[in-house]
């Protein structure tokens, strides 16, 4: 292994993004051969011991997977309430890895999969506004003016503001089922934007996060990401975080 920024060979250990080692060795936590390093640029190779918070770590192959998740389950790997969880399904194999993001015990839909910190970072990290698409069905008829509303954005909290794009699919007087985009990561997010009119989610699935799709998943199904797809969406990121900077 050539020499590597001290940053980048934690985050390649998967515990972490290289944004978090340089939080953790700016505080004093990263030690090199014993040595304590707070030098952000500081480089290392294979042949170096390199600790964090006195573990000792090393760089892993990432993967990179896309999962099906069915209703019912929640998105950690562990719950005081003692609720099903994606990790209670997942191959035993892939309890490593970490969902991109979350879906709420109800939705369903596409999560990404990976022990790959930085690419958690930039698909989450609010700066950057990577695309999320869902499909979702409400309990009654939505207004033109409520579709309108919710691009403009709508206070779902106090001092958070929400933003949503729709295309509707189609109606009834008893529903409407329509693709949402949305670029921001808020908890329950639109099942709030909808609870703001007084409509009720009756079904809520992500459809696709950036470049990855859902298509060709059953439900419950996890399939790794092929390199053509890995290299198409680090491409989307990069362009993402060089337009967003």
């Amino acid at each position: 292994m050539a020499k590597t920024r001290i940053n980048k060979y934690i985050a390649a250990s998967g515990i972490c993004s290289r944004r978090k080692a340089d939080e953790l060795i700016e505080n004093g936590e990263v030690f090199v051969n014993g040595k304590k390093v707070t030098e952000l640029g500081y480089l290392v190779d294979d042949k170096d011991k390199v600790f964090v918070n006195q573990k000792l770590i090393r760089p892993v192959k990432h993967l990179y997977y896309r999962f099906y998740k069915p209703a019912g389950y929640i998105t950690t790997a562990e719950d005081e309430k003692d609720r099903k969880t994606i990790y209670d399904i997942l191959p035993e194999n892939l309890r490593n890895l970490k969902p991109v993001g979350r879906l709420d015990r109800e939705s369903t839909g596409l999560l990404i999969m990976t022990n790959d910190g930085d690419l958690i970072n930039q698909l989450t990290h609010p700066s950057v506004k990577i695309p999320k698409v869902y499909l979702v069905q409400i309990n009654s008829l939505l207004h033109v003016h409520e579709a309108q509303q919710m691009a403009a954005g709508i206070e779902i909290e106090k001092g958070k503001i929400a933003y949503a794009n729709i295309s509707v699919l189609e109606t009834t007087k008893n529903s409407t089922t329509m693709q949402i985009t949305l670029y921001q990561g808020m908890n329950r997010q639109i099942r709030k934007m909808f609870e703001y009119f007084g409509h009720e989610v009756k079904s809520l699935k992500r459809i696709q996060h950036a470049t990855i799709s859902l298509a060709g998943l059953k439900r419950g199904e996890v399939k790794p990401l092929k390199p053509a797809q890995i290299k198409e969406l680090k491409q989307f990121l990069n362009k993402a975080m060089k337009k967003n900077a």
